[in-house]
C-alpha cells in the first residue's frame, strides 16, 4: 500500500473493500463480548450430585501425610453429612483413593496440588480458607493449623445449610438429595485473633471452633487446631515481677506515690534500669518454657498507680500520658524478644489511663497496642457517637503511631448481666470501624458469668460470623438467627430490639460498661410495649415447648426490669392515667418465671 495522499490510497478509501473494514472494526467489541460470553458459558460446570436419595459414591480423601487437624475436618465432615444427606462416606488417604471417581479432598494434598500447581499457600495466612470444584472433585482446604477444618464447617454452613446456634442447639437440614453449584472460594479473614467471652462458647470449645473463634478464653484440642493464646493474656506486670519476690529487696522497681514505693495496688517504675533488666530476662525465661506462643503479654496492673518519681513524672509529662513511659519500657523489651524470638508479638495495653496515645513514643514493628472501650458509651456507634469522641481521638492516633492494634471491646453490662442492654444494633459497624484503623484482633467481652442475660445466644453467634467476615450485613445476620431461633416468634422479638434500641438512641442517655439501671432510658410506656411484644412471641409458639422455652429466656431481662421496678411501674402508670400492663402482683409474676 501507498503512503497516505497517493492515488491509490485515496482510491482505497473510496473502495467497497474499505467499507467492508470499516463495518467489520465497528463489530469487534461485539465480537469479542460473544467470544467472552462462549468461553464462560463452555467453563460453567454443571452442579455436582454429591447424594441422590440417600446414597453417594463419594468419598472423604486426606493426604497420605495427613495432620490432626486435617484427620478432624474428615471425621466432622463425615458425620455431619451423614445426619444430613444420610450417607456414611468413607475416609481414605489419597493413595487408597486413587481410582476414585468422585472425592471430597480434604487438606494439601497432592490432587489439589496436581489441580492448582501455582497456587500459593502463604496467601491463606492467617486462618484463610479455599473452596472449589474442579470436575467431579471438591476441594476443601486452608492455613495451617486451623484453616481446613474452617473450610469444611464453611462448606457445611454456607453450602449444605448447617446452623450452629448454640452448642446444644444445631439446625440441620434435610438433604437426601444434595447437588453442590461450582465452587472457586478463597478467603483470608482480616483479623488473625477472634475471641467472644460468652460463657457457652467458653465451655465449649467445639462450638467455638465452629464460630471459627480462635482466641485466649476456650482450650480448644490440638486436634481441633488450637487456638491464639496470649501468654499472660492481660495485665502481666506483677505476673513478670512479683512483688512477693521482688520488693524487699528492690522497692525502687515499683511505683513510688506519696511518699512511698507501692508493694500493691501499684504498677512498676518504668524508668528503673536494672528493674527492666530482670523483667526483660524473666520475660524470654518465661516464652522459652512457652514455645507454642505467639504473643506475650507486657502490660500494666489492673488499677494501681502509677510512678510517679522524678524520672517517670517528667518522662509521663513530655509525653502527655502515663502510656509514653509504658511504651518505652515496652519497647525494650520488645526489643529483645524479637532477638530471640523473632515470631513472637509484644502485647500491652491501651487502657484507662494509658487509653490516650503518648505525644511522641512510637510502638515498635513486633509491638501490638491493645485498645480498651471501657469508657465509651455503647448506645451510639464508636466511630460516629458524639458521647465518643474522646475514644475516636485515640483510635485515631494509635493508628496512625502503631502498625497493628488489638481491640478489648466491652459488649455487656457488668453490674447486671440479667438487664437489657440495647447495643446489639451497633455491633457490625463497631467491628469494621476497628478493622478500619488497623485492628489484628478482637476480644468482644460479653457474659461470661451468666447464660440468660440479654440475647446471649444471638450475641455470640453474631459477633463471631461478623469478626470472621466484617462485611457481612449484620441485619440480614440478625433477621436470619432470629427467624432460625425463635421461628414464629421472631418478628416481635425482632421490634422489640428495635424498640430498646430506638428507646436508648432517643433518650440521649449513655450506656456505659457499668449501668446501675435502666430507668435513666427505658420509660413505662416502652416497658409496656416490650410487655406487649413478648405477650405476642410466647403467644405464637405456644405449642411450641423448644421454642417457647427460647422466647421466655429471651424474656428474663425485661421480666427483671418489671421485679426491680416495680411499684415504681405501678405508680407511673396510675399518675400518668395509663393502663397498668405488668404483672397483677409480685407473687403471681415470681410464679410465672419460675
Amino acid at each position: 500500500m501507498k503512503k497516505p495522499g497517493s492515488m491509490f490510497y485515496g482510491e482505497f478509501h473510496r473502495s467497497k473493500l474499505y467499507r467492508m473494514s470499516i463495518s467489520v472494526k465497528n463489530l469487534m467489541p461485539l465480537l469479542f463480548l460473544f467470544i467472552l460470553l462462549a468461553a464462560n458459558y463452555q467453563t460453567h460446570a454443571e452442579p455436582i450430585t454429591l447424594a441422590d436419595q440417600g446414597k453417594s459414591d463419594y468419598v472423604v480423601v486426606l493426604p497420605d501425610s495427613y495432620d490432626a487437624t486435617e484427620q478432624t475436618a474428615a471425621k466432622e465432615l463425615q458425620s455431619n453429612l451423614e445426619m444430613s444427606s444420610h450417607v456414611l462416606l468413607p475416609i481414605m488417604t489419597e493413595s487408597e483413593a486413587a481410582n476414585r471417581a468422585q472425592r471430597i479432598i480434604i487438606g494439601r494434598s497432592k490432587a489439589f496440588q496436581a489441580a492448582y500447581p501455582e497456587f500459593d499457600w502463604v496467601c491463606l495466612k492467617n486462618d484463610g480458607i479455599v473452596m472449589r470444584t474442579q470436575g467431579q472433585d471438591i476441594f476443601l482446604a486452608g492455613d495451617h493449623p486451623r484453616g481446613t477444618l474452617y473450610a469444611v464447617y464453611t462448606f457445611l454452613e454456607e453450602v449444605v445449610g448447617f446452623r450452629w446456634w448454640r452448642s446444644n442447639e444445631t439446625f440441620v437440614p434435610s438433604k437426601p438429595t444434595l447437588e453442590i453449584s461450582e465452587l472457586n472460594k478463597t478467603y483470608v479473614p482480616q483479623l488473625f485473633f477472634r475471641d467472644a467471652y460468652y460463657r457457652d462458647v467458653i465451655y465449649n470449645p467445639l462450638f467455638s471452633v465452629k464460630l471459627k473463634l480462635n482466641g485466649q478464653v476456650t482450650e480448644i484440642p490440638r486436634e481441633y487446631g488450637g487456638n491464639c493464646p496470649i501468654l499472660g493474656f492481660v495485665h502481666t506486670f506483677y505476673n513478670i515481677l512479683p512483688p512477693a519476690k521482688y520488693f524487699k529487696e528492690h522497692p525502687e522497681w515499683y511505683s513510688f506515690a506519696n511518699g512511698v514505693r507501692k508493694e500493691g495496688w501499684g504498677q512498676l517504675c518504668l524508668t528503673n534500669s536494672e528493674m527492666k533488666k530482670e523483667f526483660i530476662k524473666n520475660t524470654l525465661k518465661w516464652i522459652s518454657e512457652n514455645p507454642s506462643a505467639k504473643i506475650v503479654s507486657v502490660s500494666q496492673n489492673d488499677g494501681g498507680t502509677f510512678c510517679q518519681c522524678d524520672n517517670c513524672r517528667n518522662q509521663e509529662t513530655k509525653e502527655g500520658s502515663p502510656s509514653g513511659p509504658v511504651i518505652y519500657f515496652v519497647n525494650d523489651v520488645a526489643e529483645e524478644v524479637e532477638k530471640a524470638y523473632p515470631d513472637v508479638l509484644v502485647e500491652t495495653l491501651a487502657y484507662m489511663e494509658t487509653r490516650k496515645a503518648p505525644k511522641f513514643a512510637r510502638p515498635r514493628k513486633n509491638v501490638v497496642i491493645r485498645l480498651c472501650t471501657m469508657e465509651c458509651s455503647f448506645s451510639q456507634p464508636l466511630a460516629t457517637g458524639e458521647q465518643n469522641i474522646e475514644f475516636q481521638r485515640d483510635m485515631k492516633d494509635w493508628s496512625q503511631i502503631s502498625s497493628q492494634l488489638l481491640i478489648w471491646n466491652y459488649v455487656t453490662n457488668f453490674l447486671s448481666y440479667i438487664e437489657p442492654h440495647p447495643n446489639i444494633r451497633s455491633l457490625g459497624n463497631d467491628i469494621r470501624y476497628f478493622v478500619k484503623n488497623k485492628t489484628v484482633g478482637l476480644f468482644e467481652q460479653g457474659d461470661s458469668g451468666s447464660t440468660c442475660g440479654d440475647f446471649p445466644e444471638l450475641r455470640a453467634w453474631l459477633l463471631a460470623h461478623l469478626m470472621w467476615d466484617p462485611t457481612l450485613d449484620e441485619e440480614k445476620l440478625i433477621t436470619e438467627f432470629l427467624n432460625g431461633y425463635y421461628g414464629q416468634a421472631a418478628e416481635p422479638i425482632s421490634q422489640y430490639i428495635d424498640l430498646i434500641s430506638d428507646t436508648v438512641t432517643k433518650s440521649g442517655v449513655p450506656l456505659w460498661t457499668f449501668n446501675e439501671d435502666t430507668s435513666k432510658w427505658f420509660s413505662y410506656e416502652a416497658i409496656s410495649q416490650a410487655t406487649e411484644l413478648f405477650d405476642q412471641a410466647e403467644n405464637k409458639v405456644k405449642d411450641d415447648a423448644i421454642i417457647f422455652n427460647r422466647v421466655r429466656r429471651a424474656r428474663m431481662p425485661l421480666d427483671n426490669v418489671w421485679l426491680k421496678r416495680y411499684e415504681i411501674l405501678k405508680l407511673q402508670a396510675k399518675t400518668s392515667g395509663l393502663s397498668f400492663n405488668g404483672p397483677k402482683n409480685m407473687a403471681s409474676f415470681t410464679h410465672r418465671i419460675n
